[in-house]
């Protein structure tokens, strides 16, 4: 027996063991659907600025060349601050397939905690301003919210401002 709670997936897995305070929010995702974040803030009620999405960047060709970018929904990542914060020339979209294969989980569900390679990660600094925030949880219909603190700290994340 894995220990696994049911529904459990590896983001929740990392939150329980490392024992972070967490609690989840299921909501019905809609296979249509494709603007994932504003899904979730929809069918939770929760503002767009609170639920944060996790994209995964390419930034060229160093070690590694995949990074995760963490903003609020509600935005767009800034691909030239998020270069700049990690110290790179540029950044790029990375490829679902790419994304899927780096992180573990499918687009869409893709949670920054417990991916499949730890990659260098970068929250934006608008998610100070809560006591608490939204992300995936590691599946469609299925959001974690924590303390931004604590999600710094699992991912080992830096803080910058990389939303626009």
């Amino acid at each position: 027996m894995s220990g696994r709670l049911p529904g459990g997936t590896p983001a929740t897995d990392a939150l329980t063991a490392a024992g972070i305070s967490f609690s989840l929010h299921a909501y019905t995702h809609h296979d249509d659907s494709r603007d994932f974040g504003a899904e979730a803030a929809r069918e939770l009620g929760v503002d767009e600025l609170r639920i944060f999405k996790t994209l995964v960047i390419g930034v060229g060709t160093g070690r590694p060349p995949l990074a995760v970018g963490v903003v609020p929904v509600a935005t767009q990542l800034d691909l030239k601050a998020f270069a700049a914060s990690l110290g790179a020339k540029k950044a790029v979209l990375a490829k679902p397939a790419e994304a899927t294969r780096s992180s573990g989980y499918v687009v869409g569900g893709i949670s920054p905690i417990a991916q499949k390679t730890l990659l260098p990660t970068v929250l934006d600094e608008t998610a100070q301003l809560f006591d608490t925030i939204l992300v995936s949880a590691g599946k469609r219909g299925l959001q974690v919210e924590l303390a931004p603190s604590d999600l710094a700290a699992l991912t080992r994340a830096t803080w910058a401002d990389i939303a626009r």
